[in-house]
């Protein structure tokens, strides 16, 4: 049986593979501390993967925070998701449960496919940190 880790490893890299244009991916509890990153952080060159640094966690988590505040100050409902398109790159978040599903990809990638697979895959990620 594997763990927790190794299933949310598995869904993460899983993500990863099968959508093209996905540079790295991360789950970050409500606290805004990191639970699982894909492609896993180097400790030697903290770089390499940018979305696996704590700093990166904790301001996810607080842009969903803002997000789901401005949402309901406006009567908007609950937050769906989260988009943010830079010069260099799309990242996207979605809500699973405790935590949220982070994945930064490349501007041309096509973005209907990384939506439905991130959205998938942030209701793994709920199921598996709801067990």
């Amino acid at each position: 049986m594997l763990t927790r880790e190794e299933r949310l490893e598995n869904t993460l890299s899983s993500l990863f593979s099968a959508v093209e244009g996905i540079k790295a991916t991360v789950v970050v509890n409500n606290d805004g501390l990191l639970v699982a990153a894909f492609p896993p952080g180097d400790e030697e060159n903290p770089h390499e993967n940018p979305t696996s640094s704590p700093q990166v966690a904790a301001m996810s988590a607080t842009l969903i925070g803002l997000a789901e505040r401005t949402l309901g100050r406006l009567a908007q409902g609950d937050l769906q998701r989260l988009l943010m398109e830079g010069e260099e790159g799309v990242m996207v978040v979605y809500p699973a449960g405790r935590a949220s599903l982070a994945v930064l990809a490349e501007k041309d990638a096509r973005m209907s496919y990384i939506l439905f697979a991130t959205k998938k895959a942030a209701s793994e990620v709920e199921q598996i940190l709801d067990k």
